[in-house]
């Protein structure tokens, strides 16, 4: 909680680097008494760490919210519009349940999302605000989910290994097979 009595709410997104699937991003509240300990950005993290952290997150009273933007709408808008309207619809599931609450929100980055609460924009918020950490833990952990979901049904590209992003490997099965539904056409490929 700030001084003047806001709630201090955490945004931040995971996957505008890769060349397949959605851009994810989370809106968080924590509660007083989080341990904060368990969040770091979630890049540092390993795998078992981001998950014990996005357990503590969504077991505790912290008001949170996950909003996607598609590879479609990635191509229709651009990745930086598409990362921002993903914080928004992160935000709005957060407080989709309509209470009125005195929130503030720091963002990740350089812009801000289209929300309506004071909304700042603080480069390297995810390794310096509990909020903003907490925030890119689930972002990062929704989208990895959701990429290893989509390697069952096109396990030729290794969406369970790479999560989308441009390894040599990931370049090579694009060439070899041709896009998939969830590529992201306007990202070029680059062997």
């Amino acid at each position: 909680m700030k001084e003047d009595g806001a709630l201090l709410c955490g945004l931040d997104e995971a996957g505008r680097g890769p060349l397949a699937g959605p851009v994810c991003a989370a809106a968080v509240i924590l509660p007083s008494g989080f341990p904060v300990g368990l969040l770091n950005d979630s890049k540092k993290l390993k795998a078992g760490e981001r998950e014990k952290a996005r357990l503590a997150i969504c077991r505790s009273d912290a008001d949170w919210g996950i909003g996607w933007a598609s590879a479609a709408e990635i191509d229709e808008i651009n990745i930086h519009k598409a990362s921002l309207l993903a914080m928004k619809r992160a935000f709005e599931a957060m407080v989709k349940d309509g209470r009125k609450l005195k929130i503030r929100a720091i963002v990740d980055g350089l812009f801000v999302p289209d929300i309506n609460v004071p909304c700042e924009a603080l480069v390297k918020a995810d390794a310096s605000v509990p909020e903003v950490m907490a925030a890119s833990i689930l972002a990062k952990t929704a989208r990895d989910r959701l990429m290893e979901y989509y390697g069952i049904f096109y396990p030729q590209y290794g969406y369970t290994q790479h999560k989308g992003y441009p390894t040599k490997a990931h370049r090579e099965a694009i060439i070899r097979f041709g896009p998939s539904p969830i590529q992201r056409m306007s990202f070029r490929v680059k062997l």
